[in-house]
């Protein structure tokens, strides 16, 4: 499913045009990239957990040439889906 396929879904369930809900859905996306940004992350009991997690500096390989290279330590973005999302997929 797509960004327009999601919002027509949830304009749909929610009886909202699909401009306004396109609004909610990019409102979301951005306080959750905001606070996940912050360290703060998002938890939503159910659904799942946004937060950074920090790798560290590691020594990896070219693949083409086998020459090893640094790879730096850096920060991603991290989704731990909950227990309820977890058991709907089973």
């Amino acid at each position: 499913m797509n960004k327009a396929e999601l919002v027509e879904s949830i304009s749909k369930v929610t009886q909202q045009t699909k401009a306004d809900t396109e609004r909610y859905l990019d409102a979301f996306i951005d306080t959750v990239t905001k606070n996940v940004k912050k360290k703060d992350g998002v938890k939503l009991v159910g659904f799942g957990t946004f937060t950074v997690s920090q790798r560290k500096a590691r020594v990896g390989r070219n693949p083409q040439t086998g020459e090893e290279i640094k790879i730096p330590a850096r920060r991603v973005p991290v989704f731990r889906p909950g227990k309820e999302l977890k058991e709907s997929v089973r």
